[in-house]
């Protein structure tokens, strides 16, 4: 009779369906983690792309107002013209090294005529109050500044925000607010401004730090899990046949040998017991 003949019934193929389901998820999570360390690795060929690359002319980049390509984010553009300082705007919610803060956007009119949101940089919050203690003057008179692009930043709902104050960098609102032509599908933070300002400028926004995250490790866990499916399922067939087969006599003369191999594998704690006793003092 085959003695393993219990392993091909409904019940264990069951558990071998079970098995099977368990390692495609593992599979499917594992290839989810390849994709965000593919997505973490663009993002920073990306930025040592760009960040340091040459500026050129905003109209090179951005040829209409409301488009935007992602592979240009980070890139520097050069812009000349006027600060529209009247309509500053802060960006509330704007944490920094875990102090919250606020962002200070400046609408810029191009010698062109069309409007480009130059966000100057951050601003903690104050002291005694929901503001910037203070927020530094952009220059004023004809300027030339070096922005680095970004896209713009969706609506949130249930968001609001005080007098002169936004929620999100929301580029559309803010050119309804302006009313005159305005690009909205990317907006800049400021690398570099000329002449340089009387005051102190907002802090710059800082070069991304590089980090692939732990996905790649991730990965190969959810890959080893699938694979200690099996491992425990042939471990649970290999315990029933042992219970199965508990007096046959070869089973049996196996069981001792085992058992007779467990014996004489002493553990670290076994020798320590032997070496306490061997120093103890004898009455």
């Amino acid at each position: 009779m085959n003695k393993w003949r219990f392993a091909i019934s409904r019940r264990w193929f069951g558990y071998l369906a079970v098995a099977i389901v368990f390692a495609v998820v593992c599979v499917l999570l594992s290839n989810w983690q390849l994709a965000r360390r593919a997505e973490k690795t663009a993002e920073i060929d990306l930025v040592d792309r760009n960040f340091d690359a040459q500026p050129v002319d905003v109209a090179d980049v951005l040829p209409a107002l409301d488009t935007f390509d992602p592979d240009d984010e980070w890139r520097p553009v050069l812009l000349e013209g006027t600060y529209l300082t009247d309509e500053q705007t802060l960006v509330r919610n704007r944490p920094r090294g875990g102090q919250p803060g606020f962002d200070v956007l400046v609408p810029f009119r191009t010698d062109d005529g069309i409007v480009f949101i130059v966000d100057r940089g951050w601003l903690p919050t104050g002291s005694e109050q929901d503001l910037p203690d203070v927020v530094p003057d952009a220059p004023t008179g004809d300027v030339t500044v070096t922005v680095r692009l970004r896209p713009g930043e969706p609506t949130v709902a249930n968001r609001g925000a005080g007098e002169g104050q936004i929620a999100t960098i929301h580029l559309p609102d803010l050119a309804e607010r302006i009313g005159e032509p305005t690009y909205t599908g990317a907006y800049g933070v400021l690398a570099d401004e000329t002449p340089a300002p009387a005051e102190p400028r907002p802090a710059s926004v800082e070069r991304p730090v590089p980090d692939e995250g732990a996905h790649l490790s991730y990965a190969f866990q959810w890959l080893i899990f699938g694979i200690l499916g099996f491992v425990f399922l042939g471990y649970a067939v290999r315990q029933e046949y042992r219970a199965l087969n508990a007096d046959d006599p070869d089973e049996r003369r196996r069981a001792e040998e085992r058992e007779a191999k467990r014996k004489q594998k002493r553990t670290d704690a076994d020798i320590e017991d032997e070496l306490l006793d061997a120093g103890a003092p004898r009455p």
